[in-house]
């Protein structure tokens, strides 16, 4: 299991960070871990989960948005 900090769960998602901790407010992404003191981390595998899972609600919209093109 690998941990990410924050410039790699930045790197890695191409959010910024106010965006990350906009989205962890609103429960829509995974949390941090504790690592000690005032750090913390993300599970790198939660993190591509999320994106895979953007990546699959990206693309359900999309084929909604063509249904109806075509039924209209």
């Amino acid at each position: 299991m690998r941990i990410l900090r924050l410039k790699d769960v930045i790197e890695k998602t191409g959010l910024a960070r106010s965006t990350i901790y906009k989205y962890l407010a609103a429960g829509t992404f995974p949390k941090p871990i504790p690592l000690g003191g005032r750090s913390v981390g993300w599970v790198d595998s939660e993190v591509h989960d999320w994106i895979l899972d953007a990546v699959q609600e990206r693309d359900y919209q999309r084929s909604l948005t063509s249904r109806a093109a075509h039924r209209g």
